[in-house]
């Protein structure tokens, strides 16, 4: 969904869908302007257990649901099997390992590197955080007007730090995603990892076709060995408007237009590369052991699903868009100006404090 024409069409009171599909991050976005119908009054705490505690604390409050979960991103590492092989790389299991294997890979072969970070993607660095430990906000939408602000703490100045490190090392590129650049980095074997989402299976065979039965997928480096740290990157739900004259009807319709519906999510999982956050889908044989050509044969959900049910609770801002927008451009002229990257978090975490305090928020830090 679009956001900004939502936000327009809801604010002039017409012209808003019944049913709206919305990322997780802009849930708290509209539930603090109260355009989203609580859909727990229509018997949406029915399907609560469906799904694992996080994804449903993404879209609801008590017994007050605002969304249905569809889709999610827990996140993993996918790798050339054959460029690991070619130059004897051993998959890692810590990001320590990981920056070994990456010394090892350039040393062999310069003009190739480990992966390819995109600072230009809010979703795809705080996903890496979020595994870290960080949690930015602490925000409910029950207390509306109090928001805690943590951006620059400890764990997300660590993954900032890393990465700086292994961009200035000439272990990892810079190409924005999505960009050209980018994808032919994926499809000529530039980048020998893709740090990816649970939709990026599907998303990396449509793009770098000419690379099918090269790709393997492993979980994601630890911070600590051992650990099962887990960050998401996206994920969607299925919201009812205020603007509805039929709540219970659209409730229904949010609640069953994937819900468990084997049919639908056939399509959903083959056609638009959704990452279900349902249970009884998760565990479904034809996603769970689904075996993919591209990735060699290759089960890639056993790796995708054990993530996506080890991912902790994690809350979001009421104004992400400006949030997201605060952090792609701190790090991104960190990276061009070769400034340091934890030191951009405090200007994020500055500018963001005084933004919430205009927007009439109390702020904690």
């Amino acid at each position: 969904m679009r956001t900004p024409w939502l936000q327009t069409a809801l604010k002039a009171g017409k012209g808003a869908p019944d049913v709206v599909m919305l990322e997780f991050q802009e849930l708290p976005t509209f539930q603090l302007t109260k355009h989203l119908v609580d859909m727990g009054k229509y018997g949406a705490n029915d399907l609560k257990g469906n799904y694992v505690d996080w994804a449903w604390k993404q879209v609801s409050n008590g017994d007050a649901v605002y969304a249905i979960p569809v889709d999610a991103g827990p996140m993993a590492m996918l790798y050339r099997q054959d460029i690991f092989q070619q130059y004897g790389l051993s998959v890692p299991t810590t990001w320590a390992e990981f920056k070994e294997q990456a010394q090892k890979l350039k040393a062999a072969a310069p003009d190739t590197f480990m992966t390819d970070f995109g600072a230009n993607d809010g979703g795809f660095m705080t996903g890496l955080m979020w595994q870290a430990g960080a949690r930015p906000f602490d925000y409910d939408v029950a207390n509306p007007q109090h928001i805690n602000v943590s951006v620059n703490e400890e764990p997300a100045k660590r993954v900032m730090a890393y990465w700086q490190d292994m961009v200035d090392a000439g272990l990892a590129d810079t190409a924005a995603y999505g960009t050209t650049d980018f994808y032919n980095g994926l499809g000529s074997g530039k980048y020998a990892t893709y740090l990816a989402a649970g939709w990026g299976p599907g998303y990396l065979a449509s793009v770098a076709k000419t690379t099918a039965g090269k790709w393997r997928a492993a979980p994601l480096p630890q911070w600590v060995a051992g650990e099962d740290a887990q960050g998401d990157w996206g994920g969607s739900s299925f919201a009812v408007t205020d603007q509805t004259k039929h709540p219970e009807q659209a409730t229904k319709v949010a609640m069953e237009l994937f819900g468990i519906n084997k049919d639908a999510w056939k399509i959903g999982i083959d056609e638009a590369f959704l990452f279900p956050t349902a249970t009884p889908i998760l565990e479904w044989d034809y996603f769970r052991t689904k075996s993919y050509e591209f990735f060699g044969g290759q089960q890639v959900n056993e790796v995708f699903v054990p993530a996506y049910n080890g991912i902790e609770e994690f809350a979001w801002s009421p104004f992400n868009s400006y949030s997201f927008n605060q952090l792609t451009t701190a790090v991104g002229q960190a990276v061009e100006k070769k400034t340091s990257w934890p030191d951009a978090l405090d200007t994020v975490q500055q500018n963001i404090t005084t933004y919430a305090s205009q927007q009439g928020f109390q702020v904690a830090q």
